[in-house]
């Protein structure tokens, strides 16, 4: 707050100083300091008669004092003068709530139902309706873990029968070996079966493209395809398409060089494949 000063003083002092008055918000010696504060919400003031009230945000000078803690948090107290009445109001801080509370001199204004105020120790007034939508919220986080932890012990169910299992099945390491290695032998023979057939029919057709195994869309598609009776590639042509890989290494000269014999794979292939799909009838390129 300003303070008049002298021409003549003017620069040389303040006005406090000049004054013997404290600069606002300076701390003195029993704690306390003055601040400007401002009314949070509309208080009935008690000291006037008949009852007055003072509107929120209406500023006045206020005395600040910590009187306590709430964990780690100080309690300030804003104790006001009301200039229509000269009587006292005294608010504090409410950190558990995080509120103000009217604590001597007055009394916080009630806004009605469906509106936030103050009930007993600051807390606020539900609505039927809020309550309502509250209660029915935590049952629903509670349902939801109930479900939680019951899906909790049914996995935890499995991992312990799981852990069973495998200690059951282990427990003999040596006829789990012998076991493994059975049944890796029957496979082998399987697969080196399988093998000799693959390279048997690739012999026969004269071709040196892999072939895949089997499969059920392969027999869907197969069942498709129609030959047609009158072909127009001559016998003599499509024979020559079906050599061996034997014969027709054997009339290739060894001076040639591996450049060449390449090429002449590849048109074999490009050869077989256009051939088939000359002399068949689907829905779809079987080479697409």
């Amino acid at each position: 707050m300003g303070r008049y000063v002298p021409p003549d003083l003017e620069g040389t002092t303040s006005g406090n100083r000049l004054n013997a008055k404290r600069a606002p918000g300076t701390l003195r010696k029993d704690g306390t300091q003055t601040v400007r504060f401002e009314m949070p919400f509309a208080v009935w003031c008690h000291t006037c008669a008949p009852h007055a009230i003072i509107g929120q945000g209406v500023r006045f000078n206020a005395e600040k004092k910590k009187i306590g803690y709430y964990y780690s948090t100080p309690i300030w107290q804003f104790r006001l003068k009301h200039a229509a009445c000269g009587g006292s109001i005294e608010i504090k801080t409410d950190p558990k709530e995080t509120a103000y509370v009217v604590v001597e001199g007055g009394k916080a204004r009630d806004y009605g139902e469906g509106k936030h105020r103050q009930g007993e120790g600051g807390r606020e007034i539900l609505t039927p309706a809020e309550r309502e939508r509250r209660r029915e919220d935590a049952f629903a986080a509670l349902e939801g873990k109930v479900k939680e932890k019951e899906a909790v012990k049914d996995n935890a169910k499995r991992i312990e029968e799981l852990y069973r299992s495998r200690e059951r099945d282990w427990e003999d390491p040596g006829n789990v070996n012998n076991r493994l290695r059975e049944s890796f032998r029957r496979d082998r023979k399987i697969y080196q079966r399988e093998e000799r057939a693959v390279e048997s029919l690739k012999v026969r057709i004269g071709t040196d493209m892999e072939i895949l195994p089997e499969m059920e869309q392969d027999a869907q598609r197969a069942k498709l395809v129609a030959f047609e009776k009158g072909s127009s590639v001559s016998t003599k042509t499509s024979g020559s398409f079906l050599r061996t890989p034997a014969r027709t290494s054997s009339r290739t000269p060894i001076s040639k060089s591996r450049n060449v014999s390449g090429q002449k794979s590849e048109t074999k292939k490009d050869a077989l494949r256009r051939q088939l799909v000359n002399s068949t009838r689907a829905a779809m390129n079987p080479f697409g």
